[in-house]
């Protein structure tokens, strides 16, 4: 797909409103919705020019806080099924997420549920999560979900609180029938400004454990960790491996939850980043390369999604992968691309280098050699 044309997945955080408090929330989100919130018309109106971005069309999903305290979220996604656009949400797991509920997404088409899953206690997951006994409701939805015939993707943010129960929320999963999972690595933003992130190596750690990871037959994908795409190149071509602490007690314990690996790898390297081949709408019509990165680009009440989209500087910019720093000079910068989130969050820069990333780029490591 030629991404500077369209996208392959436009978010939409439909409203702010959400029931659950989460400690990494980028979203801010709260009980109430915010004025200034897209109405059903102009809903309609984006949705309409989602689907003018042509065939195939981009994946609209929505988001939030959580799309279910959307009156009309009915009325969006039936209309947006109207227009050929395919649809998938991600909903909070609250009293709203039932299966009458359930069955009327299934019914008007979605077929896609995305469900948060940060922990594989209850002790770890409700605290991130903010409500008591919220991680054996998570099980629960998740249960329902699957009987109902939904593909259902578990999301896990990644940070210092968490990490080490990554293996444990794998085995989980595998239990639930679940094969995709999708880790969000902790950009400091919204809520996430309170958190620790992982150190650049424990990151690269990190990547390395989900290639081994994957080989347990699990779809793993990246969210602002688009290093692991790099990771899982260059362990697929035989490169030498940083065997750190972390990924020593993550493989270690991956074995004793789920025995040995069964599959090849399987980690996403499609070459997508923060506005390239992703688009985020936020609930006022506000215009971002990602939901993690608050730099609007336009708003959708004054022009089209497609315009901002295909001629914005940035994005094209972004697309086109002129980066700075090592990212600037790195092999795998159109792969990659680091995150531009995580850049613009740590230095106000967008097309900066990404901190997270320890990786030096050969090109940079000959220039050291030679001087």
């Amino acid at each position: 797909m030629n991404f500077d044309e369209r996208p392959i997945l436009v978010f939409w955080e439909t409203t702010k409103a959400c029931l659950l408090a989460c400690k990494h929330c980028r979203a801010e989100a709260i009980t109430e919705p915010l004025p200034g919130e897209l109405t059903t018309e102009e809903g309609f109106k984006l949705i309409d020019d989602v689907a003018s971005f042509g065939k195939p069309a981009p994946v609209l999903v929505f988001t939030g806080g959580d799309p279910l305290m959307r009156d009309d979220i009915f009325e969006l996604v039936a209309h947006a099924k109207e227009r050929g656009i395919p649809v998938a949400m991600a909903p909070s797991v609250t009293d709203k997420l039932n299966r009458e509920t359930a069955e009327r997404l299934l019914h008007l088409g979605i077929k896609s549920v995305s469900i948060s899953l940060d922990g594989a206690s209850p002790a770890i997951h409700d605290e991130i999560r903010g409500v008591p006994n919220h991680f054996w409701k998570t099980l629960g939805a998740i249960r329902m979900l699957m009987e109902l015939g939904f593909t259902v993707q578990i999301n896990t943010v990644v940070m210092r609180s968490n990490v080490f129960d990554a293996p444990g929320i794998a085995a989980i999963i595998r239990r639930l029938g679940v094969n995709t999972i999708e880790f969000f690595y902790l950009v400091r933003v919204g809520r996430g400004t309170l958190l620790e992130e992982l150190t650049p190596h424990e990151y690269e750690d990190f990547s390395n454990f989900l290639y081994d990871l994957s080989r347990y037959c699990l779809t793993i994908r990246t969210v602002e960790g688009p290093f692991a795409r790099r990771v899982a190149i260059m362990r697929a071509q035989g490169l030498p491996l940083r065997e750190g602490s972390l990924y020593r007690f993550l493989l270690k314990r991956a074995k004793e939850l789920l025995g040995e690996p069964e599959c090849k790898p399987s980690i996403q390297t499609t070459g997508t980043r923060d506005g390239k081949g992703i688009i985020f709408v936020a609930h006022d019509g506000d215009v971002y390369p990602s939901g993690f990165m608050p730099l609007p680009l336009g708003n959708v009440r004054d022009e089209g999604l497609t315009r901002i989209y295909k001629e914005n500087p940035l994005l094209k910019a972004i697309r086109a992968a002129k980066f700075e720093g090592r990212c600037g000079a790195c092999e795998y910068r159109d792969l990659c691309g680091g995150s531009r989130a995580r850049a613009y969050a740590e230095y106000k820069k967008p097309l900066a280098e990404d901190p997270a990333c320890p990786y030096i780029p050969r090109s940079l490591l000959k220039l050291k050699e030679d001087h």
